[in-house]
């Protein structure tokens, strides 16, 4: 069978590349070709466009380059077209991907979504035109099914693919990997400010402002694998940082606390069992538009799912020095630690359990071959 899969980011890619191994075990001759990174390359599939080619956040940006979307939307319609897939699969990037999948249902195409859109945070009038345009929606967080139940669209929940992808990480000589990146032996704090150059710029610094008040720890910066370090470097004042590239989990399994910046990254931080304080700040005119539209009482995945305050997030003029500091004391104080690691626990129960990738993968070669 043929399979074109689209991603937009680095998440996408990770859960895409774990898709792609799965897939390749059920259907050994599987032909597949893709939009996303290198880690879906390396799991067996043809790259086309990398998603650092499109990496654009926000409002502003996104029409500052809308020549360059059409472009790109114009050529993946004919590239899908000259491959003529028996099937598409979608990971999340919403703002390209559901205008492909518009065209591509109208041209014929078996349409699958792997992690939804996320309509159930803003602007759920787009569920009408992805029952329309989704043959096989799978979901991975446990309140989404329910959502869309709501909207007469039945989606599997499959499970949070996160939870094989840490299960599965080969494990790392603490020793070894201090000395690789020269950290000494105080505690760990991560610093996780995002993965596009918009969002490190605005969160860093900021994070980068407590180093000065914890003397006791180090903090050391989680690097995206699209940015190089050259850019970090001109972001950062302080020396006494360190900065690991492209090895967030094996960070994170190193790590006593983390300030992260929100997104997949909460959630990840929260799996491996590390109390975090979630951070964001947005452009000015980003933000108001964002705080109309978007309807959650919550904005990390962490909180979402348990449907209560477990992290505690800093959003926009509450992402200070000041505030960082005396939430970063918090949740070094053994008692809060405590409690979050309980709350973490529970999460996880709620995530489904491994097996995400294996089950999606089933369900997306069965509904071609039935």
């Amino acid at each position: 069978m043929k399979y074109y899969f689209l991603a937009g980011e680095a998440s996408g890619d990770l859960h895409g590349s774990n898709l792609i191994k799965a897939l390749l075990k059920v259907d050994d001759k599987a032909n597949i070709r893709c939009w996303g990174g290198d880690l879906m390359e390396e799991a067996g599939a043809h790259l086309v466009k990398h998603y650092k080619e499109r990496a654009f956040m926000g409002f502003t940006e996104v029409l500052l380059n809308i020549r360059k979307i059409f472009k790109l939307i114009s050529f993946c319609k004919s590239d899908i077209v000259n491959f003529n897939p028996d099937a598409i699969v979608f990971i999340d990037n919403s703002g390209f991907n559901l205008r492909i999948a518009k065209w591509a249902k109208e041209q014929g195409f078996r349409t699958n979504y792997y992690i939804s859109p996320q309509v159930w945070a803003s602007r759920a009038s787009r569920v009408k035109a992805i029952k329309r345009d989704i043959d096989n929606m799978f979901v991975i967080l446990p309140f989404v099914k329910p959502f869309y139940k709501k909207y007469d669209y039945e989606v599997e929940f499959v499970g949070h693919p996160l939870i094989d992808a840490i299960a599965n990480r080969t494990p790392i000589d603490e020793k070894k990997f201090r000395a690789q990146h020269q950290l000494n032996d105080k505690p760990i704090i991560a610093l996780l400010p995002g993965s596009r150059k918009q969002e490190i710029t605005k969160m860093l610094s900021v994070m980068l402002s407590s180093i000065d008040d914890f003397p006791d720890y180090q903090f050391v910066i989680g690097g995206a694998p699209s940015q190089d370090f050259e850019f970090y470097q001109s972001i950062i004042k302080n020396k006494n940082v360190g900065f690991i590239s492209n090895k967030t989990y094996d960070l994170l399994g190193e790590s006593y606390a983390a300030l992260v910046t929100s997104g997949t990254a909460t959630l990840e931080t929260a799996l491996f069992k590390v109390p975090q304080v979630v951070c964001y700040k947005g452009s000015a005119i980003s933000y108001h538009i964002a705080k109309r539209i978007i309807t959650l009482k919550f904005i990390s995945l962490v909180n979402l799912v348990m449907d209560k305050e477990v992290v505690t997030e800093l959003i926009q003029n509450d992402f200070n020095k000041k505030r960082l500091k005396g939430e970063l004391e918090r949740i070094l104080d053994r008692d809060n630690r405590k409690e979050m690691f309980q709350n973490y626990y529970e999460l996880e129960q709620k995530l489904g359990g491994k097996g995400a990738s294996e089950k999606t993968a089933k369900l997306i070669y069965d509904a071609i071959k039935a």
